[in-house]
């Protein structure tokens, strides 16, 4: 019988910046209102953080 955590470990998501596959396990996340970003490393969460800011500014 496969645990949980190893089959955690083989399941792959695309980072939201690069769309490159990752493991779920190595993957950083940043929770907003209703969805759950996935990022493979710093350089694609700092991406997706300035591009929401640059958004953000160009509503206002």
């Amino acid at each position: 019988m496969i645990s949980n955590e190893n089959s955690l470990s083989d399941v792959q998501i695309a980072c939201d910046v690069c769309m490159r596959e990752i493991p779920v396990s190595e993957a950083k996340s940043e929770e907003a209102a209703e969805y759950v970003f996935y990022f493979c490393g710093p350089d694609c969460y700092e991406a997706w953080s300035s591009q929401a800011a640059d958004n953000t500014e160009s509503s206002k």
